[in-house]
């Protein structure tokens, strides 16, 4: 696929990077020329600089030969106009970033179609969404739906004392006879698995569960895993991401934003009903003691410093809080944080690049998640009448090892596949992959 990015820093680069290893052919079209010699210095990526909001920029890198064009620059309206003149110009299909609430209401979404745009995305609404399911589940490390919340997978981290220590999975599954759930990976010493049957969960052990979502608390449970209901929240950074997560949980939780910047403060205060908005630095041990750390259930810091959302964790996580969620825009520091304790984190970029990931594929994916310090992606692809998954049972795929089919969701119900089960036209079938093996799946859908 011939893909052009228009981009102005991280985001536009990162994504490059990662739909390169899928051998698409990527141009970036980038105003400023160090960028376009930090690109042309670390990759093979054709960089070419040039204001993505000009024809005449736009003609000169084939735009009417592209498959897709994205624009992620820091300006929205840039995006706005460089995604519409690229679809005039020829482009098949156009992808604009955008974060003005009133441009993202639905009722709007016809607006931008007529323009010529196909799909927006907003890095900060999906970060805010991803965060209101992680205090919604407090037990889970991470944890994702399908199809309308029929099928969740969650990461779970295994205490010392569970059950399930030392058992292999087989012996796990017959100890929870009424409960259908699938172990579809095991993370451990920086190394991920598809598992076998046979294979053994261990304390510490990083696994990946597939389960009907009304079930997780029952698995959680069996796990040794407590989940605890969120009452009350400090936030940290009045940033855009934490303007929106306190917009969505305001109402329901009782919400205290801290923020150093007090012309961030004063906006943040205006923008907000109903939370309590702070002037002050996290990272001040009294000022988190004042503002009642030690009753707080959950911290969750979000400012631009990848530095500082670590170190503020690590207090509150000292002070006894049970769920602490840092956001780590630093791709290099993902591991780092894991290492240190910090399992619960947020990537804008790794969470953009999931949403664009499944429009740059010629087969039909519902939803795609790149996941934190692994390298592996969990995918819901939709099964077409003449794709080679609907001819076999689950069983007699010759599926890659490097896989694992997890659930199917038909007509709005999910199922956990077994090896009978038989995939038909429209099923959504839930993989989890390595990124190695990410083309051969796709062979199986096409």
């Amino acid at each position: 696929m011939n893909i052009i990015i228009a981009g102005d820093g991280e985001v536009g680069f990162f994504l490059a990077k990662l739909l390169l290893k899928e051998d698409h052919n990527i141009t970036i079209i980038d105003p400023d020329p160090e960028h376009i010699k930090e690109i042309e210095g670390e990759s093979n990526i054709l960089a070419v600089k040039g204001d993505p909001t000009s024809i005449n920029a736009l003609q000169e890198i084939n735009v009417k030969k592209a498959d897709l064009f994205i624009s992620v620059v820091h300006d929205e309206k840039e995006n706005i106009i460089s995604a519409a003149l690229a679809k005039q110009l020829g482009a098949k299909k156009t992808i604009a970033r955008i974060t003005n609430p009133e441009y993202l209401k639905p009722r709007n979404r016809e607006i931008f179609i007529k323009k010529g745009i196909d799909h927006i995305v907003c890095p900060e609404s999906l970060a805010a969404e991803e965060i209101l399911s992680l205090l919604n589940q407090s037990g889970a490390i991470e944890i994702f739906t399908f199809s309308n919340n029929q099928l969740s997978i969650m990461l779970l981290k295994i205490p010392k004392d569970s059950n399930f220590v030392n058992k292999c999975i087989d012996d796990i599954k017959n100890m929870l006879p009424d409960t259908v759930f699938r172990f579809v990976a095991i993370h451990r010493f920086s190394k991920t698995i598809i598992p076998s049957a046979l294979d053994v969960i261990y304390e510490d052990d990083l696994v990946y569960v597939i389960c009907k979502t009304e079930n997780i608390d029952s698995i959680l449970k069996s796990a040794g895993i407590n989940s605890y209901p969120i009452k009350k929240v400090i936030l940290v950074g009045a940033g855009r991401i934490g303007i929106k997560t306190a917009m969505r949980i305001e109402n329901e939780i009782d919400v205290k934003l801290l923020e150093i910047d007090e012309k961030r403060a004063l906006i943040a205060a205006e923008s907000l009903n109903k939370t309590l908005v702070i002037n002050g630095d996290a990272r001040d041990l009294k000022l988190l003691e004042d503002e009642g750390i030690v009753q707080t259930d959950a911290f969750v810091a979000l400012t631009e410093n990848s530095e500082t959302n670590i170190l503020a964790c690590l207090l509150a996580k000292k002070y006894g809080v049970k769920r602490i969620i840092a956001l780590i825009d630093n791709i290099d520091y993902i591991d780092i944080a894991q290492n240190i304790g910090l399992d619960t984190l947020i990537n804008k970029k790794l969470i953009t690049a999931s949403y664009i990931a499944r429009f740059t594929t010629d087969v039909k994916i519902a939803s795609m998640k790149w996941l934190y310090g692994v390298d592996a992606e969990v995918m819901e692809f939709v099964a077409g009448a003449k794709s080679k998954v609907v001819k076999r049972k689950v069983k007699d795929l010759s599926f890659p090892k490097e896989a694992i089919i997890g659930g199917i969701v038909r007509e709005k119900i999910g199922y956990i596949a077994t090896g009978d089960f038989q995939i038909v036209s429209g099923d959504h079938v839930i993989i989890f992959a390595l990124a190695s093996v990410y083309k051969k799946i796709q062979a199986f859908f096409k």
